[in-house]
């Protein structure tokens, strides 16, 4: 993918919208506004009357239900299939974008996705999990979960920025790494962690952004970072809920009760000090309005590109370790 490379957004009409359950009552009332609207083309006053007054319900029952979201709704908005993607935001954001292949070693893997880019005039290096959108585009890239080529791609990657004093850029939105036994053959773990050992020491600024999804090493292999931000309704945790679910209660209806107890959303993140910032999201969520979310994805990085770009390499390294010190320490004390 070289040049530009700007998605073209379509404006999301209802009949485009995916609805997730918990969104049935919007639905309803969006469907009644399609019909009047259909049936009101005369101009009738009692029937703009009528539009008025189920638009003004429809923005009340999404403001009273999106401002009071379930850990489980906020997974269930993070991982929607509309939701930008990595490609979508590099698109978006980013000219003369290089996208490179292979890890030199085993093949390529498609669930990640990275090259260098033109981002606010400066070149940097960008790296993320890429989903897919369509069925066959998800089964392309795996649904998203990388194998140990796609970590070892990313790291050759960000060797590659280090060699050239670029910034990196991630943008994480993973189930998780895949957990194949061919993943296993050939060292999942070991590409996992090596990710992490060799994060935690490079010399240049790092900043990663939770999308979507972000689960357990396989999206922390992106995010050992200097800065990391999430997107209001995205997620990030050690396990699924999922899977949290299956392990402590063996039951699959616990699902909710595990996403509250995980503390996976950017809010929980945030007071932990595990996260840095909050990008918003519009009314309904990122996939909404995808171009107003890319404005305030850039606006965030160039910030913190920006707070990064006068450290010296000792100041940067000093901070980073404090940073990954401090989290889970009692009382806020880094750890010896």
């Amino acid at each position: 993918m070289k040049g530009r490379g700007r998605p073209a957004f379509p404006p999301v009409t209802r009949s485009m919208r995916d609805y997730l359950e918990f969104e049935q009552p919007i639905r309803e009332i969006e469907e009644k506004i399609e019909k009047l609207s259909a049936a009101a083309v005369g101009g009738k006053v009692s029937a703009q009357n009528d539009l008025r007054k189920l638009r003004a319900k429809l923005a009340e029952v999404e403001h009273e239900l999106y401002q009071h979201l379930t850990p489980w709704q906020r997974t269930q908005l993070a991982r929607h299939p509309q939701r930008p993607s990595t490609l979508d935001y590099i698109g978006e954001l980013c000219r003369d974008f290089l996208e490179f292949h292979g890890d030199r070693s085993f093949g390529d893997d498609r669930a990640i996705v990275g090259g260098f880019a033109r981002f606010n005039d400066r070149t940097v290096m960008i790296i993320g999990h890429q989903k897919g959108k369509t069925l066959k585009e998800r089964m392309q890239r795996n649904f998203g979960m990388p194998n140990p080529e796609g970590y070892r791609k990313a790291l050759r990657l960000m060797k590659l920025a280090e060699k050239f004093n670029r910034p990196i850029i991630t943008f994480i939105d993973t189930p998780g790494a895949y957990p194949g036994i061919g993943a296993e053959e050939r060292g999942q773990a070991e590409a996992i962690a090596r990710n992490l050992l060799v994060m935690s020491r490079l010399t240049v600024p790092i900043i990663s952004v939770v999308i979507g999804e972000g689960g357990s090493g396989g999206a922390l292999a992106l995010g050992v970072s200097d800065r990391v931000l999430m997107l209001e309704h995205s997620v990030y945790s050690v396990i699924s809920p999922e899977g949290c679910a299956a392990i402590l209660w063996d039951n699959p209806q616990k699902v909710q009760d595990a996403a509250s107890a995980l503390k996976m959303t950017a809010k929980d993140l945030l007071e932990f000090g595990v996260i840095d910032d909050i990008v918003p999201e519009p009314i309904g969520g990122a996939h909404r309005e995808p171009k107003a979310v890319c404005t305030l994805v850039g606006k965030s990085l160039t910030n913190q590109l920006f707070d990064l770009a006068d450290l010296s390499v000792e100041q940067l390294l000093a901070a980073r370790d404090q940073k990954y010190r401090k989290i889970g320490a009692v009382g806020g004390q880094p750890h010896a």
